[in-house]
């Protein structure tokens, strides 16, 4: 329980606080239930009224309040999953009434408040947490605001009498759930007589992916004769990419016209309802809000704005044939005039549909494709969804728009020129390019920089220019991949040969000190502890990196056996309590379980992991406590199976926010201690038996928890 809000009356008789747990919040409603007086006013989402009849205790507490003479009114949204429920309740409280769309969940006695917080995963359940308040002004404030829903309800009797009868309510309303959106345009066009829609290209993607089943059976009852007018669609065919879709739609028996000026949103009108978006739906996307709305204006207006557009309207016929017949030439165009150049790569950026290639030959060059808003078109296109493309030397002088580019348009993939280039290109949807000629690389203008030009839309020319840039591209990637791979092996020669030489050096030396000392044989058995120590460590380094390559090479080989994984983590645990024995500020704890857990996996490799883990959280755990737990839950992905969760949690140093991401990686380690291969390796192991590892910081801030999950077998 926590109390945000302390006293603020004498007494300290005001507060507010909250509880969880789902029995806690039970409790606190009887509470509150038993010490209302005079009325308690519910306001309830439409999933709340099951679970008011369903617990029984719920149920009661209501009763026993009427019984008193409390005066209770219960609002909340009446659907057709819910309306029994809410018949029940009708016989308990004393008013009812429903208001579409309610969202709220609390409930106002005389003198108290109190909302249970209802997520998505609740629904149908209790909530696991409540909140609870008696400060006055906050009670007084959230009655008036319960007034002002119910005012604007309707009886509950009605609403039911209207669901029963079929009684269709006019109504206009906002959807932004993206899947009701879908929902409720189905329900549209499965109960339209007649269609009429209007849309952006994008509009007719979205319709074909979603929706295209309503349309065919709209076809098939006009075919029969049950249709009136049966569906028509206008929209603005102005290039290739959109005919093939279009000829789908006119094959399927849905009439088409173009119109060169659409207005300035997507609509839907059919005899009862009308549908509309003033958002842009671009490549297929489903809208984020719809209007829906069944009032006799608006689906008049939308009528009567449809057929004005419709009778100015070209046959999608001819439109297509138009467009087919318009083929433009090729050309080759040399351009001397330097301003003309500037426009042309202007239009070339602005005109990018799906894809844009450019090659800045300078870190300037970035700076003046910048100034001349090409850079700003780029970004633009991304944000479309366009695949950008950008070579070009990365300095000092052009960061400042590589970070703008990178946080409007995260999408642009920029690789490093590695050197200046003679000639910049701009190559836009595999059509047309520009190739300028840079004649002054100093110039902080476009137009003062090139020499001359060459424009052109030539598919040879086309293809030969995107070759030579996918070359470049892919060289830059190389070579990126290449100084990644360099870095790596740099990093790993360097923590190798620490980690080799740190036990290498008390072996020799100790050996030679063995070689020449004359004592007493706990001397001697000392000195050999201390090399049998360091030379299990340079052999675990060296299995490390044997597995390391047997994991690349795809040959990490595993010999399954039934077992109970509780008496390996037993042996891990005992064997390291052993090694630290010295150390009598850490303590670690295997919490057991009463239950076996049979695994079918490798017995070394599971201890393997299990060690690493356990030894990892000493090696950040100079004072304090690692405790080692196992239990069985049931798969999220498969009801049927269920898997053991071992956890490693200490109260040691948290991980480093900036390691955690990449944890499980090759050399992910800041410690001056390790090559940062346990956990790769841990991983690996995990993964290969059908289980997954994972780590988080505790949430006090002390230490962190490495946890993984095995598939369990208690059919032993």
């Amino acid at each position: 329980m926590i109390a945000p809000s302390s006293s603020s009356a004498p007494g300290g008789a005001e507060r507010t606080e909250v509880y969880y747990g789902a029995q806690n919040v039970v409790d606190a409603e009887l509470r509150f239930f038993f010490k209302s007086k005079r009325r308690i006013d519910t306001c309830m989402n439409s999933t709340r009224p099951s679970l008011a009849i369903g617990i029984e205790s719920i149920k009661k507490s209501f009763v026993d309040a009427k019984s008193r003479g409390v005066k209770l009114r219960y609002l909340t949204e009446i659907t057709k999953d819910n309306i029994d429920y809410c018949k029940e309740l009708m016989k308990i409280v004393d008013e009812f009434k429903h208001l579409e769309g309610i969202r709220s969940n609390f409930m106002l006695s005389e003198s108290e408040y109190l909302a249970p917080v209802v997520s998505n995963d609740d629904v149908g359940k209790t909530a696991s947490e409540i909140i609870y308040s008696n400060i006055r002004s906050f009670v007084d404030q959230q009655q008036y605001f319960f007034d002002m829903l119910w005012n604007k309800a309707i009886p509950a009797e009605q609403k039911i009498r209207e669901s029963e009868e079929g009684i269709e309510l006019v109504r206009t309303r906002i959807i932004e759930n993206q899947q009701e959106i879908i929902a409720q345009i189905r329900n549209l066009n499965n109960a339209a007589n007649k269609l009429s829609i209007c849309t952006s290209f994008g509009g007719m993607q979205m319709s074909y992916n979603y929706l295209f089943d309503t349309y065919k059976n709209l076809i098939e009852k006009h075919r029969k004769g049950n249709s009136k007018d049966g569906l028509r669609w206008l929209m603005n065919i102005d290039n290739k990419e959109s005919i093939s879709l279009v000829r789908i739609f006119l094959e399927s028996g849905i009439q088409i016209r173009h119109v060169k000026s659409m207005p300035p949103l997507n609509f839907g009108v059919s005899d009862k309802e009308v549908a509309t978006t003033i958002e842009k739906m671009i490549g297929g996307k489903k809208s984020n809000s719809f209007l829906i709305s069944n009032e006799p204006l608006y689906v008049s207006h939308f009528s009567s704005l449809f057929d004005e557009l419709w009778k100015d309207g070209i046959d999608a016929a001819e439109r297509i044939k138009e467009i087919e017949e318009r083929i433009e030439p090729e050309f080759i165009e040399v351009i001397t005039d330097r301003e003309k150049a500037s426009h042309i790569l202007l239009d070339l950026a602005k005109s990018v549909k799906d894809e844009a290639l450019s090659l800045m030959p300078t870190a300037r060059g970035m700076l003046r494709m910048d100034k001349l808003g090409v850079v700003d078109h780029l970004i633009k296109a991304s944000q479309r969804r366009c695949e950008v493309k950008i070579i070009c030397p990365l300095t000092e002088e052009n960061s400042e728009i590589v970070k703008r580019i990178s946080e409007q348009a995260p999408d642009i993939r920029i690789m490093d020129g590695c050197g200046e280039a003679g000639s910049g290109i701009l190559i836009a949807d595999n059509e047309k390019f520009l190739q300028a000629e840079v004649k002054d690389p100093m110039s902080d203008q476009f137009s003062n920089a090139i020499g001359f030009a060459i424009y052109s839309n030539s598919k040879r020319n086309v293809n030969s220019f995107k070759t030579f840039f996918d070359l470049l591209w892919k060289e830059r990637l190389i070579n990126e991949e290449l100084k990644k791979a360099d870095m790596m092996q740099k990093e790993f020669i360097n923590i190798a040969a620490h980690e080799i030489r740190t036990p290498i050096q008390p072996i020799l030396g100790l050996s030679e000190v063995l070689k020449s000392k004359e004592g007493d044989i706990k001397q001697y058995n000392e000195l050999i502890d201390t090399i049998n120590r360091n030379a299990k460590r340079l052999q675990r380094l060296t299995e490390n990196i044997l597995d390391v390559t047997r994991i690349e090479g795809h040959a990490l080989k595993l010999n399954k056996e039934q077992f109970d994984l509780k008496e390996n983590i037993y042996s891990v645990v005992k064997d390291i309590i052993s090694q630290i024995k010295e150390n009598d500020d850490v303590k670690i704890s295997f919490i057991e379980s009463e239950n076996a857990f049979f695994v079918e996996a490798d017995r070394t490799r599971m201890y393997q992991v299990i060690s690493n883990l356990i030894t990892n959280s000493v090696k950040f755990t100079q004072r304090g406590n690692i405790t080692i737990t196992a239990e069985i839950i049931k798969d999220n992905n498969d009801d049927n199976r269920q898997v053991v969760i071992v956890k490693v949690r200490d109260t040691g140093i948290s991980i480093d926010p900036e390691i955690l991401p990449n944890l499980f990686t090759k050399f992910a380690t800041k410690s001056f201690e390790g090559t940062g291969l346990g956990l790769f390796i841990s991983k690996k192991i995990i993964e290969a038996h059908g289980g997954k590892i994972w780590a988080e910081n505790n949430a006090d801030g002390k230490g962190a928890t490495f946890s993984f999950s095995l598939p369990i077998n208690n059919k032993i």
